[in-house]
């Protein structure tokens, strides 16, 4: 599968030849203008990015800014984010790092280099990313968001699927009702937590047989046990 890399990048020359040089060695290249523009993009649920090349200095939202909004959505809070700017100082290196960015490239820059350290950290992400949960009765396919219960097809709504994904790839840890509300609703979400037991509930039901593998921590939130097979 080829690795789709979003550049948000306001000079146009720059731009142009990354993607020239992306493309030609097999990746797929979509270019945002602006901070704005790349926020939505990003957060395209139909094609969202395997990485974003973030330049700093951008007309209106900046790449701080951009970078911040992006760690604060479920949706690419792990998305792999490397800055690409004038700005070489220390400082401003370690003011990007510490806001989210996987890594920091000054300008000018070589765009083979540019090609090998986002290899390398997409080759980091890929080896981490878990694709599939199985236990021998439930099967949760993470990529193609498919549920199986004994063989047996779930269908589950986005936001079910959401959080069954979270608490599947955490198995056995602890979540806190306020921690699941963070990463499945969003940091912007501010509503009663019975959304989320509600939510549990049905996602259970829904389950069946395999309801079981979510179990309550009272007073605390939720966890992931799985089953036996």
């Amino acid at each position: 599968m080829k690795h789709y890399v979003l550049i948000v990048e306001d000079e146009a020359d720059i731009a142009e030849s990354l993607r020239y040089n992306f493309e030609r060695e097999g990746f797929k290249v979509q270019i945002a203008e602006s901070g704005e523009k790349g926020l939505r993009l990003a957060l395209d649920e139909n094609r969202p990015p395997s990485l974003v090349l973030l330049d700093l200095m951008l007309p209106g939202m900046t790449g701080i800014e951009l970078c911040r909004r992006l760690r604060r959505e479920p949706m690419t809070k792990k998305m792999p984010v490397i800055m690409l700017t004038a700005k070489a100082a220390e400082g401003d290196k370690l003011t990007g790092l510490d806001t989210g960015a996987d890594d920091y490239i000054t300008k000018p820059f070589s765009v083979k280099e540019v090609i090998a350290r986002v290899r390398a950290v997409l080759r980091r992400v890929d080896s981490e990313t878990v694709q599939k949960y199985e236990d021998g009765q439930l099967s949760v396919d993470f990529v193609d968001m498919r549920v199986f219960c004994s063989d047996e097809e779930v269908k589950l709504t986005r936001k079910e699927f959401a959080l069954l994904t979270y608490l599947a790839k955490n198995t056995g840890r602890v979540a806190t009702r306020q921690n699941l509300l963070d990463n499945v609703w969003g940091y912007s979400y501010f509503g009663d937590t019975r959304t989320l037991d509600v939510h549990i509930r049905r996602l259970r039901q829904k389950l069946g047989d395999c309801g079981d593998c979510i179990e309550t921590v009272v007073g605390v939130g939720y966890r992931f046990v799985g089953l036996k097979s």
